[in-house]
């Protein structure tokens, strides 16, 4: 009977996994895998553009078909994933995490460019400031990107608390400005004495002329991040799955280098499929105290509710 019943729920469970599996599109040219984009700082139109000669260059070598969408929002995409309004998502770590808990995703790739997978969050102040270090941030205002952001919010948070500063009780002013240049517009414009972002961020804006790189340094400097990874929806077919790990895998020896992008629309060397996800994990960790009652009290004291 107990074999019976065992055999009966595993049938039940295909069925269920089946069921789910086709109701995703398979990545044929009349049912195209749709792909989600957390938001970045070159704008909706501009990341679309980024990426779209990869998922081009896949489809044209490996027949797969691809719908391209940035999000509004990084909660809009976990929102979309777990939704199955996604088949595939680019996250950043922290909302690689999100979704990962919610309602499961599998690992598809990470960027690398000269044999590094990683980037770095910073705060950054402005030279002759007087802000030597985290802890002079007491009595200071803050600006910090979406709170779903891994190297505008959540890293730089996590080192203000390890440097014994309470962003909510000691900070005397916080933006939570939404995006990586927004906070550090805020900063460039004097309306706060600091601002997080993530260095590849920095760099964008010094390049843009945004920022003065003879007027502002950077305070602090996380550890190394793992790059955003592009994930796969849980539901989508296992041979398919198999399919798209082997196309972002080998893609980059049938394209022209300068068209494989990663995130942000920087210029990289290959996609690791094979990439190590615990390393997304451990990072991940180093940001416990960052918790959901941190990011509300932090939004409740930036007046945005």
């Amino acid at each position: 009977m107990k074999i019976i019943t065992l055999l009966a729920v595993s049938v039940v469970a295909i069925l269920v996994s089946n069921t789910v599996a086709a109701k995703l599109p398979d990545g044929s040219k009349n049912s195209p895998l749709r792909v989600l984009m957390v938001p970045a700082d070159t704008g909706t139109n501009n990341i679309i553009q980024d990426y779209k000669p990869v998922f081009d260059g896949i489809t044209k070598y490996y027949g797969i078909h691809f719908d391209i969408k940035a999000g509004n929002s990084y909660a809009a995409v976990v929102e979309g994933m777990c939704n199955d309004r996604a088949d595939i998502a680019w996250f950043g770590a922290s909302s690689y995490g999100e979704a990962y808990d919610r309602c499961g995703v599998d690992l598809l790739a990470v960027d690398v460019k000269k044999g590094n997978s990683s980037y770095y969050s910073g705060i950054f102040v402005k030279k002759g400031s007087g802000i030597k270090n985290i802890s002079d941030l007491k009595g200071r205002s803050v600006a910090f990107g979406s709170t779903s952001s891994t190297s505008s919010f959540n890293f730089p948070v996590a080192m203000v608390l390890a440097a014994g500063v309470d962003p909510v009780k000691d900070l005397k002013k916080v933006i939570v400005a939404g995006s990586h240049s927004a906070s550090l517009a805020a900063l460039a414009e004097g309306k706060v004495d600091a601002a997080a972002a993530s260095y590849n961020s920095f760099g964008k804006a010094v390049n843009k002329g945004a920022i003065d790189p003879s007027k502002f340094k950077a305070l602090a400097k996380s550890q190394p991040i793992p790059n955003p990874p592009l994930a796969m929806n849980k539901g989508l077919n296992a041979l398919l799955k198999v399919r798209l790990k082997e196309a972002f895998g080998t893609i980059h020896t049938k394209m022209e280098s300068s068209k494989i992008r990663g995130y942000g629309g920087k210029r990289v060397d290959r996609y690791d499929t094979n990439f190590d996800e615990s390393k997304i994990f451990d990072a991940l960790a180093k940001l416990g105290a960052v918790t959901k009652q941190v990011k509300e009290d932090m939004i409740t004291k930036a007046g945005q509710r």
